[in-house]
C-alpha cells in the first residue's frame, strides 16, 4: 500500500532512462497518467480516460490545471474523450481545445477518433486548428522551455499569472497557453462561452479586435473559433509552416506585436529543436516610437514584425527596416515594401522587414 504512488514515480523513471539511452539525451517521451510528486521529471502526462461529454471536457481541464499547479509541465488529454463517442459537435469543440494544449492526440476506447468518421465539417475544423498549432510552434516551444528551465507549466490556471487579480482565483475553465495567450474553450452546444479578462486592453488573437478586461465576457463562437485573447504589451511568435510542428522555428518567423502601451516593453525568444535561444527580439514604446532591439545567435535567419491593428495609414516612418506592401514596392518612408504580405493578413496590420538580422529598428507612428 504504501507504495503505491511511489510505484508510479519508478515505473515512469525506468522507461524514460530506458528511452533517454536509446534515443539520446532531450529526445526521451513518456506518456504517463499517473504520477506522484516529482514525476514532473518525466514527461508528458494527459488526464486519463475521460468520458465523451462535455462535463467531462470540463473535468478534464479542471485537473490539467491543477496538476500544473503540482509542477507538472506538460499535459494534455485525449481529445474528443476516451469513453463513449462523442457527437459530432463536442468533437469539433474538443479538438480546438486540444489542440491548444502542450501536446494533442485523437484516441478512444470505442471508435476510431478520426474527423472523417463524424463528419465533413470535423475534418475542417482539426485540419484549421491542427494548422494553427503548427503556426504557434515558436511561441508553445518557448513556453516549453520556461518549463523546462522555469518550472513553469505550459497550460497556466489564470490564477498563476495574475495572482494578485482576485477575478482569477477559482477559475477553472480557461487558462493561458503560456504567458501570453488566453484559451477559453467552448463548453455548450449553442456555442456560448463566458471567460474572465483581467485588467488592461487585449487583443483577439485572430481578429486583433481589441477588449477591455477587467470583466467578465460572453460571447458566441462557431467551430472555427474560440475565444483566444493576447496579453497586453506582448510578442507573439509565429512560424511559416502549418504543415508539421517540427521545423526551423527562427526562419521566416513573424513576431506580431499587439497593443504595445507607452513606456511598456515587449520581448520574446525563438528556440531552436534544440532548445537553444536563436533570436531574441525586445520592443518598447517611447510616444509615437516603437524601438525594437534585435539579437541573433548563430546562423542569421530572415524575420519580421507584424503591427497588428495598425495600418499603413499610421506609420511616418521606418528606419533600419522597411514597411511591406502587396505591390511589394516601397521604402522606410512608408510608400511600401519588399516581401509582401502573407494569407491572413488584415490590411488593419503592417508588417515591416528589418533590414538587419541583428540590430536596431525604430518605427514612428502618427
Amino acid at each position: 500500500y504504501k507504495m503505491h504512488n511511489y510505484y508510479s514515480y519508478l515505473y515512469n523513471r525506468v522507461v524514460f532512462s530506458v528511452l533517454k539511452e536509446e534515443f539520446g539525451e532531450n529526445n526521451a517521451v513518456v506518456f504517463a497518467r499517473s504520477a506522484t510528486a516529482g514525476a514532473q521529471q518525466y514527461p508528458v502526462h494527459w488526464g486519463g480516460d475521460c468520458f465523451s461529454s462535455y462535463q467531462s471536457m470540463a473535468e478534464t481541464l479542471r485537473g490539467g490545471l491543477s496538476l500544473g499547479l503540482c509542477g507538472f509541465g506538460f499535459w494534455s488529454h485525449d481529445i474528443g474523450g476516451f469513453e463513449e463517442t462523442a457527437t459530432p459537435d463536442l468533437y469539433k469543440r474538443w479538438v480546438a481545445f486540444g489542440l491548444l494544449s502542450s501536446h494533442s492526440r485523437l484516441h478512444g476506447n470505442s471508435s476510431y477518433r478520426v474527423p472523417w468518421l463524424f463528419d465533413e465539417e470535423a475534418v475542417t475544423v482539426l485540419r484549421y486548428f491542427t494548422q494553427l498549432k503548427c503556426n504557434l510552434m515558436p511561441y508553445i516551444y518557448q513556453a516549453a522551455c520556461a518549463a523546462r528551465d522555469e518550472g513553469l507549466p505550459v497550460l497556466r490556471p489564470m490564477v498563476l499569472e495574475f495572482p494578485e487579480d482576485p477575478g482569477c482565483r477559482y477559475l477553472d475553465t480557461q487558462y493561458m497557453l503560456g504567458e501570453a495567450l488566453l484559451v477559453a474553450p467552448v463548453f455548450s452546444e449553442d456555442g456560448e462561452v463566458a471567460y474572465y479578462l483581467p485588467p488592461g486592453e487585449w487583443s483577439n488573437f485572430f481578429t486583433g479586435e481589441k477588449i477591455t478586461g477587467g470583466r467578465w465576457v460572453k460571447e458566441k463562437h462557431g467551430y472555427l473559433s474560440l475565444p483566444l485573447l493576447v496579453r497586453p504589451n506582448h510578442l507573439i511568435a509565429v512560424g511559416n509552416n502549418s504543415l508539421r510542428p517540427d521545423y526551423d522555428f527562427a526562419a521566416n518567423v513573424t513576431l506580431h506585436l499587439f497593443n504595445l502601451e507607452e513606456g511598456a516593453t515587449a520581448t520574446t525568444t525563438v528556440y531552436n529543436l534544440e532548445g537553444r535561444p536563436e533570436l531574441t527580439v525586445r520592443a518598447k514604446r517611447q510616444g509615437q516610437k516603437i524601438l525594437l532591439q534585435s539579437e541573433t545567435a548563430g546562423e542569421n535567419k530572415p524575420w519580421s514584425l507584424l503591427l497588428r491593428g495598425v495600418g499603413m495609414d499610421k506609420i511616418k516612418k521606418v528606419a533600419g527596416g522597411r514597411l511591406a506592401a502587396k505591390d511589394g514596392k516601397g521604402d522606410g518612408d512608408c510608400a511600401g515594401g519588399s516581401g509582401g504580405y502573407r494569407h491572413g493578413e488584415s490590411h488593419r496590420d503592417s508588417r515591416i522587414v528589418p533590414d538587419h538580422y541583428s540590430g536596431e529598428l525604430t518605427i514612428e507612428l502618427l
